[in-house]
């Protein structure tokens, strides 16, 4: 029995063909639903088999024509690396924040933020705690606190590392303001302006905006929208030596929603150990899994310190609290120093409500149930897709986090898309985003984090009616 995904079965039998000649250089491949049908496949997994395919520099696709076979070269992941580049400034970023920054009555609403709920959160024990904390500690108002963070918080924060099979211990933990200051931290005390950093493609915009205001470069790695980074071209791009880090989130990225097979976490690794790459990872999705189990991170295979873990409280618990931490491993000593001159220390008092609130054991239940809501809304995100919007859309179910990356035909514009729904109240984030060079205007990121009423039916049908317009256009 082939325990391998059946997306890797086909895309192993094509490869196979292209390197025995079956399929020459130039040759046209079945088209997707004729593959469909001759495999008794789903489409869905025909399209992540080609898309692997793709990644591996075997075929390309020409619009309005199918899929290809690319010429023979001496190196196929090296077709699909770009040079390095710095990030481009987009208007279109500063209308976004402003859209999620706007009072109550003025923001667009939908599927543009990652962020839980009030209802899914605990906001009411939350505040019983911290207004118990202050009245047994009412002097933490008037006392900066540890620049590392609070002990009594990385101690509970440390017990959470049992549930991916891995070690933190609280001295090695730098508790930080949410996890986009830990990554700020880790680029600050490994690079230096000019330097490259590789990157996941697309990724989040706002690691590719601090990326900018440090003055590196981004060097761009193939993802697949399954398993994640392509490692024979991170393989690839880490050769020459030009490559000072990595940044990587392994398990249900942003805007992708990939999950990395454990194997390939381990080469990562692997590979970045022995080329002495640090490899900063952004776990801030790995609890809202929709599984069984909780995967592991990248930092479960980490041998010597070479991972930079982080992430935070602020998705699942608390966003306005702003706590996350970075276990920096190897490198902790140039983190501390970093995070003293940055901001000095995390609020002591948001410490000591999740340190209490972790410790009251209320946490794993708390997570069982966001875990449910979220599974559930994402599946009814799912389903309004495929039922309002035009059928050339594409996406892969992701198996766990907020977030759905659909995929248009080449020509699309999710700019205009944007615009148009952002004029009736309606939330959405445009590819070009998560591009540095303002790729992927073809596709947009959905996220299923606002509960599904009667208004969020309407919106999502709002939205296939503006894109079914777009397509027509085309």
């Amino acid at each position: 029995m082939n325990s391998r995904p059946l997306y890797l079965q086909l895309a192993d039998d094509i490869a196979t063909q292209i390197t025995h000649r079956v399929w020459q250089a130039g040759a046209r491949l079945p088209s997707l639903r004729e593959m469909k049908n001759r495999r008794g496949l789903s489409l869905s997994t025909v399209q992540q088999a080609f898309r692997h395919l793709e990644d591996q520099g075997l075929i390309e696709a020409r619009p309005q024509s199918g899929y290809y076979v690319c010429p023979p070269r001496g190196q196929a992941p090296a077709q699909k690396l770009l040079a390095p580049t710095e990030v481009a400034v987009d208007p279109l970023l500063w209308r976004y924040v402003a859209d999620q920054s706007q009072p109550l009555p003025g923001r667009q609403y939908g599927f543009a933020t990652a962020v839980a709920p009030r209802g899914l959160l605990p906001e009411a024990a939350l505040q019983r705690l911290m207004m118990d904390s202050l009245r047994r500690q009412p002097a933490t108002l008037s006392d900066y606190g540890r620049p590392d963070g609070d002990m009594a918080f990385k101690r509970q924060v440390a017990r959470l590392a049992l549930e991916w099979g891995g070690q933190m211990y609280p001295e090695q933990l730098v508790v930080t303001q949410g996890v986009i200051e830990a990554l700020n931290l880790a680029l600050r005390a490994l690079t230096r302006p000019g330097d490259v950093v590789a990157v996941e493609s697309p990724a989040y915009f706002s690691l590719l905006y601090t990326i900018k205001e440090l003055g590196l470069r981004v060097l761009e790695i193939p993802t697949d929208p399954v398993s994640g980074i392509s490692v024979p071209a991170l393989e690839l791009a880490t050769r020459d030596g030009q490559v000072k880090a990595v940044v990587m989130v392994a398990n249900f990225s942003n805007p992708m929603g990939a999950l990395m097979p454990d194997e390939a976490k381990q080469q990562v690794a692997a590979l970045l150990e022995s080329r002495q790459i640090p490899l900063i990872e952004d776990d801030i999705y790995g609890e809202f899994y929709y599984g069984q189990q909780r995967p592991r991170p990248i930092k479960a295979f980490d041998r010597s310190g070479n991972v930079l873990y982080c992430t935070s409280l602020t998705k699942d618990v608390a966003p306005g609290l702003r706590v996350g931490w970075i276990d920096a491993g190897r490198y902790h000593s140039q983190i501390e120093v970093q995070k003293y001159l940055a901001s000095h220390s995390t609020p002591t008092l948001n410490q000591q409500v999740l340190a209490r609130f972790l410790d009251s054991g209320a946490y794993p239940r708390h997570m069982r149930r966001l875990r449910r809501s979220i599974a559930s809304q994402m599946a009814v995100l799912q389903g309004e897709v495929g039922r309002h919007l035009p059928a050339c859309v594409q996406f892969v179910a992701p198996q766990g986090g907020f977030c759905l990356w659909l995929r248009f035909p080449p020509g699309f514009d999710s700019i205009a898309l944007y615009e148009q729904a952002r004029l009736e109240g309606i939330g959405l984030t445009p590819g070009p985003l998560f591009s540095p060079r303002g790729g992927y205007r073809h596709c947009l990121r959905l996220s299923c984090a606002d509960p599904w009423n009667a208004q969020q039916y309407a919106r999502l049908q709002r939205l296939g009616q503006l894109a079914s317009q777009l397509c027509l256009a085309l």
